[in-house]
């Protein structure tokens, strides 16, 4: 199972490095945890249901893995991106509302260098060691309860409303109504990521 999902990843990215390799593990070992699937990961867990929700604390190569390994992507709904700078991750089953969350061990970087300590760099320890080693080594797993509950979280897609400052269509319930029942977007409820150029 490993391989048809490490040359996926390694295709979306143009190569395949170690958080990549992380990231497939990873997205696996908590898909075993849920029970979505056995212990040989076969066959792949397919997310037409999305049953699964995926948050990934990071931006960075290992999300691809992650999104490859649980069918999970962002355009679906299925995938969150919380950038924390973390190479962790929490899946959600969301129908028996459980929530596992992994990151790798913190041993799991000298453990690869023993692993594979013929391997031409620490780079390509990482690459050739994160294939092979135990799940339980490798990576911390936790059960996590989130904060919101899930149906918060994923809204109803049908769901609209208009900013009544910038008249923009706000989707999903993701509305703040302020005084007086006036509904605003996050950017104009003062959530915003970005601002207006000052006047030149």
């Amino acid at each position: 199972m490993l391989t048809p999902l490490l040359a996926e990843t390694a295709d979306r990215h143009h190569h395949l490095c170690p958080r990549q390799v992380l990231g497939v593990r990873m997205g696996l070992y908590g898909l075993r945890l849920l029970g979505l699937v056995d212990e040989a990961y076969q066959p792949r867990f397919v997310n037409r249901d999305k049953r699964l929700l995926v948050f990934v604390e990071t931006d960075g190569c290992g999300a691809d893995g992650i999104a490859v390994a649980t069918d999970c992507a962002i355009g679906r709904r299925t995938l969150r991106v919380v950038d924390y700078g973390k190479m962790a991750a929490a899946l959600v089953d969301t129908q028996t509302q459980r929530a596992i969350r992994l990151n790798p061990h913190p041993d799991s970087r000298s453990l690869a260098q023993s692993c594979a300590a013929e391997a031409e760099s620490r780079w390509h320890a990482y690459r050739q060691a994160y294939q092979v080693l135990p799940d339980e080594a490798m990576m911390v797993a936790q059960i996590v309860q989130l904060r919101q509950p899930i149906a918060a979280i994923i809204s109803h897609p049908e769901a609209r409303a208009i900013c009544a400052a910038c008249g923009e269509e706000i989707m999903n319930e993701r509305e703040v109504v302020g005084e007086n029942g006036r509904v605003l977007c996050q950017a104009c409820a003062g959530n915003s990521y970005y601002q207006q150029p000052a006047a030149q």
